[in-house]
């Protein structure tokens, strides 16, 4: 399996990070993709995919900290764009549930990475939290980026345009929760040709472990409740996911690299 979104590059995993890699390939998860959030942990991103076979980095600003860009930071991005086990930017996108930035500065970062992302020929993993249309929007203003919809939480419809432009989504822990019946909806109408598994960890731990750090040892679980949902075996998940994730990160053609 391949986890496509985690943070073994966040804090919680400074304790015990060898052991937490050990537990997922144990579990059958033999491809770690871990996503940077602000420039800090994209540089942690990075020395982990060096230090650790396996393990791969994607490097970028979250719509969180959006309000911090500048051209200084855009540069740096870019460089660390460069290493040979960076796969993507990201996590960019918009995130109007904490305005934690201002949105105008969100949607302007946004557009900015999207422009990296094209400009360097890679694809971008997105966050988007109640901004359906304006992600929908700029992601339209780029159709030669391939894009990532990061444990997707939108409605179908928009699932559908995103499909016809040939993206892809991902999804975690929440498709097990017992109140999800609305997501388990959209994800049964989402071909699996076009999903990718993520844990997101350390967050959205799955059932029945929510209250406790999430790792990427948990993703059979995840794999599971998507072969319920979808009326197929885990292994046709596994499978499936696994050329998925190979195709939108182009791993196929890093494969050698160690």
């Amino acid at each position: 399996m391949i986890d496509s979104h985690a943070h073994l590059n966040d804090p919680a995993f400074e304790q015990d990070l060898a052991e937490t890699v050990s537990r997922a390939q144990s579990a059958g998860v033999h491809t770690v993709i871990n996503v940077g959030y602000d420039l800090k942990s994209s540089r942690r991103a990075v020395e982990l995919a060096e230090s650790f076979p396996g393990l791969w980095a994607v490097v970028g600003l979250h719509p969180h900290d959006s309000r911090l860009w500048t051209e200084e930071t855009g540069d740096l991005i870019k460089n660390m764009a460069g290493h040979a086990k960076v796969l993507a930017i990201g996590e960019a996108g918009l995130d109007y549930h904490y305005d934690n930035s201002p949105r105008d500065v969100q949607r302007h970062v946004f557009r900015a990475q999207l422009a990296l992302g094209q400009e360097l020929d890679l694809p971008v993993v997105i966050h988007s939290r109640e901004a359906a249309k304006d992600t929908l929007d700029i992601v339209s203003e780029y159709p030669s980026v391939p894009c990532l919809l990061h444990c997707y939480s939108g409605s179908l419809e928009t699932a559908r345009a995103y499909e016809k432009m040939g993206h892809f989504f991902s999804f975690g822990g929440p498709i097990t929760f017992k109140n999800a019946h609305k997501l388990r909806e959209v994800v049964a109408g989402i071909p699996l040709e076009r999903i990718l598994l993520e844990t997101d960890c350390p967050y959205l731990t799955p059932h029945p472990y929510r209250g406790k750090r999430n790792e990427p040892a948990n993703l059979p679980l995840v794999a599971e409740k998507l072969a319920e949902i979808h009326g197929c075996t885990v292994e046709d998940v596994v499978r499936q996911t696994e050329e998925n994730t190979r195709e939108f990160f182009r791993l196929v053609d890093k494969e050698d690299i160690q």
